[in-house]
């Protein structure tokens, strides 16, 4: 798979991003089975609680288009390393294809991609999954 379509999706989406306070904008773009592609970006709050993280930005708005079916994820933010999505994330990702693969990118161009599995290893394993 061409990767490089989707993470410059999630480069653009990054210049939407609403980070003044942690000065950390970040991008993220979705593709589902079908092909359509979903953006997201970081909203912050003053409150960083409620803070909302690209990945879930995208993930909300591909469920509200009644998406389900998650491929693939791009995040892309400017730092030395490639970003990682967060626990959270990796949760509510993991909500809808435990095995889905996700590219990290970060602006000098470095590129990793990593299984959800690696990323979030049992996600669900807990207390709604027991005998």
């Amino acid at each position: 798979m061409d990767h490089s379509p989707l993470i410059r999706a999630a480069i653009e989406a990054r210049g939407n991003a609403h980070a003044p306070y942690s000065g950390f904008p970040v991008g993220a773009a979705l593709l589902c089975g079908d092909g359509s592609v979903f953006l997201g970006c970081n909203v912050e709050n003053l409150s960083f609680g409620l803070t909302m993280c690209a990945e879930r930005v995208a993930i909300g708005a591909a469920v509200a288009a009644g998406k389900r079916d998650f491929q693939c994820l791009a995040i892309a933010a400017e730092s030395d390393e490639v970003p990682s999505p967060c626990g959270a994330c990796r949760q509510v990702l993991a909500e809808f294809n435990p095995e889905l693969t996700v590219f990290s990118a970060n602006l000098s161009g470095k590129v990793e991609r990593f299984s959800l599995e690696i990323l979030l290893p049992r996600a669900s394993t807990g207390i709604l999954n027991r005998p």
